[in-house]
């Protein structure tokens, strides 16, 4: 897995949330999609660092919203396919 030399999972999504989306606070838990913060095209370009990030296959099955929805539902989503990779 490669994180980003400084931080953890939850810390190099953050970043790069934050800096994508122009948001000084997120709350682990913020439904991204829910508030509107995010949209389509930025889950595209998510999926996109999560793989070059974390050399990650993200499959066609995991599309689905529950994965990328938060924070946190996204950091469980990396650490999880990395425990099988």
């Amino acid at each position: 897995m490669a994180i980003q030399e400084n931080g953890s999972v939850k810390e190099s999504l953050r970043r790069f949330i934050q800096h994508s989306v122009q948001l000084p606070q997120l709350a682990d838990d913020e439904d991204l999609f829910a508030t509107g913060i995010v949209n389509s095209l930025f889950a595209v370009q998510l999926v996109t660092f999560i793989e070059k990030t974390f050399g990650l296959e993200v499959d066609a099955e995991d599309l689905e919203i529950r994965n990328f929805r938060s924070l946190n539902a996204a950091t469980a989503f990396v650490e999880k396919k990395t425990q099988y990779a």
